[in-house]
């Protein structure tokens, strides 16, 4: 097993689905005998571990919750085999240059479309249009710098190729979940914790509040069905989140952060899992929901496009439409424990450990 340098610009404490993918990651490979040092900001209430590399940082003006870090190279990841940037900003500029300098391989990871969340760090649709190009032209740049690059799913990959224009190798390698940890567990104690125990069906999401992720659309599907709707999580649209619930009569539930460990009591207690938003690249959350046993509705936009099988994992809505979004919850519903039976089966195929060996493969032809 090689040994490799991770360059993240976000890692924990900060909780997305990039930082639990490069935990997983990391976790599996270094089970497996090899060796993945990270190095990512400092961020205050993370003391690092072994192989753990903090470099200095400052916050992120446009998207709380995000740190820019240094392009720095620290020593303990000089005698690494494979370069692996999960950024192609900052602190993948750190990353590219150790592959330069040493001449190793580069690995890239496409997590996030910048291009896509243009219009919400920018005052005018002149501006935003601007970033967007921007972006594209500078994703393009360093992707195109890299050995091979991966993404999580096709519709990710045509994404990268068709509208980035990135021409270097591309393989879809899953970020994978960690079904040890997800799978069904028993949910009374969770759902006496936040007084759920009630009579009418749990839809819900978890993960971060943001304006992307278009979570309006699921308070207005449900404040016209008898549902209770529950969010896990925090962001900076939580409080117009709570504002539009209040208005529109919605009984919605605002749980906040909730640990790891909470989760897949989270995800068993829920009837359907609801995913709005259109600029996921695989959408984790919906794959642990689904180790759950939990049926996932989703926008027919991005990579949920694929995530989510219609009939199998759940069902597609159209993204905006909100009555197209309730008739896909009430399908769910009906058909809850079929759609529950075709997702447990389906675990394995969705597991970090896959992930991880096809991650591997892709480092061993690089490295031969």
């Amino acid at each position: 097993m090689h040994r490799v340098a991770a360059f993240t610009d976000t890692y924990l404490p900060t909780v997305n689905g990039v930082t639990y993918t490069i935990a997983s990651w990391r976790d599996r490979w270094e089970r497996a005998g090899g060796r993945m040092d990270v190095v990512y900001p400092n961020a205050d209430g993370h003391r690092p571990n072994d192989g753990e590399h903090p470099v200095g940082s400052l916050p992120f003006p446009f998207y709380d919750g995000f740190r820019l870090g240094t392009p720095k190279i620290p020593k303990a990841v000089r005698s690494a085999e494979v370069v692996h940037a999960h950024t192609p900003f900052a602190i993948g500029l750190g990353g590219l240059r150790l592959a330069r300098d040493r001449d190793l391989p580069l690995v890239a990871s496409y997590h996030t479309p910048t291009a896509e969340y243009a219009e919400y760090v920018s005052p005018t649709d002149a501006v935003a249009s601007l970033v967007e190009r921007v972006s594209e032209a500078y994703e393009r740049w360093f992707f195109g710098r890299a050995d091979a690059v991966l993404v999580p799913s096709t519709a990710t990959r045509d994404h990268l190729r068709d509208a980035v224009g990135v021409e270097t190798r591309v393989e879809v390698v899953p970020n994978g979940v960690d079904t040890e940890r997800f799978r069904p567990v028993e949910t009374e104690k969770f759902l006496a914790r936040y007084d759920l125990d009630g009579d009418r069906p749990l839809i819900g999401y978890t993960g971060r509040h943001g304006y992307e992720k278009r979570l309006p659309e699921l308070v207005a599907a449900a404040s016209e069905m008898d549902v209770t709707v529950v969010f896990g999580g925090d962001g900076p649209a939580r409080e117009d989140l709570r504002e539009q619930a209040e208005s529109l009569g919605a009984d919605a539930r605002f749980l906040g952060f909730l640990d790891r460990e909470e989760l897949p009591a989270f995800y068993s207690a829920l009837d359907a899992f609801a995913f709005p938003s259109p600029v996921e690249t695989q959408g984790l959350v919906a794959l642990e929901a689904n180790a759950c046993g939990t049926p996932v509705v989703g926008a027919n936009a991005g990579a949920l496009a694929d995530t989510i099988e219609d009939g199998e994992t759940g069902y597609h809505y159209e993204s905006g439409n909100i009555t197209d979004f309730q008739d896909a919850i009430d399908r769910t519903l009906d058909e809850r424990e079929q759609l529950r039976e075709t997702c447990l089966v389906r675990r394995d195929a969705v597991s970090v450990d896959h992930a991880v060996e096809k991650l591997r493969s892709v480092y061993e032809s690089l490295r031969s």
